[in-house]
């Protein structure tokens, strides 16, 4: 079989596939016992797509190769299936994926010390779209379950294996968390600082106004400059009758022998 014809037969199996093929696989149905020619035949079918810019592009992903639509051209796939594309995930499972991703294989319980928070449900979601599977069981008290991503999910995210994942170094997680950390203290803290004073000046006491030609703070002057509200008139007291006017029945003397009743006789 000639070079040409070989890769004629790769590019027809790597449209119709719905998977990733393996070198071995693809030497398999080729009938090529040498798998270095494959390599060689797939390097070239590549280059040729790329150098001739078309939408679509060899890629290995997952363990192996595949056709591919190009990112670019991304959007006008989504429309024409835009009533079958598949839910996105939700934050918390894909910090769940994260965490899975960069650190597996991991315990239910050792995911949740890393996230703050129960992962059951992420971890169900992750499952039933085969991001994520079981491994294997820790040498530990109860063998708790280990998990660790698939080879879909290498082939959803573009990945040919783990070592094409983007190095934790790069995303500056410590900087950026000290640097929120720092944030939020110094918010904290110009809540709770008083008004800056002049150099070698006590600070302000408000319960004494301020000396002479001293400039004052915005809130006294304002205080200063609106008008007095003058006080009420106060009600003259009523005056008192004089004691030729005070009526007769209140003027009773103390020693006044109490009236007594005549008896018949």
């Amino acid at each position: 079989m000639e070079d040409g014809e070989l890769k004629k037969i790769i590019e027809t199996l790597l449209f119709i596939t719905d998977a990733p093929l393996p070198v071995s696989r693809l030497a398999q149905l080729c009938e090529v016992k040498n798998k270095e020619r494959i390599e060689t035949a797939l390097q070239e079918l590549r280059k040729t797509y790329d150098e001739e810019g078309r939408t679509l592009q060899v890629m290995q992903v997952a363990g192996g190769w595949q056709l591919a639509t190009r990112s670019e051209y991304g959007i006008w796939v989504r429309k024409l299936y835009q009533n079958k594309m598949t839910v996105r995930l939700t934050q918390a499972a894909l910090e769940t994926l994260c965490i899975i991703a960069y650190k597996q294989p991991l315990t239910r319980a050792e995911v949740e010390a890393i996230r703050g928070v129960e992962v059951i449900g992420p971890l169900e979601t992750l499952t039933q779209r085969k991001l994520i599977t079981v491994v294997g069981r820790r040498e530990s008290i109860g063998r708790p379950i280990l998990y660790g991503t698939t080879s879909e999910f290498l082939r959803q995210f573009g990945l040919n294996s783990l070592d094409d994942l983007p190095k934790l170094e790069s995303f500056n997680i410590e900087n950026v968390a000290a640097a929120a950390q720092s944030t939020a203290v110094e918010l904290i803290e110009q809540d709770s600082i008083p008004e800056p004073v002049a150099e070698g000046e006590p600070p302000r006491d408000p319960a004494h106004p301020a000396a002479e030609g001293e400039p004052l703070p915005p809130e006294e002057a304002a205080a200063q400059e609106a008008p007095a509200e003058e006080p009420a008139a106060e009600e003259p007291p009523a005056e008192e009758p004089a004691a030729e006017e005070r009526p007769v029945e209140a003027v009773v003397s103390e020693n006044a022998p109490e009236p007594t009743e005549e008896k018949p006789e």
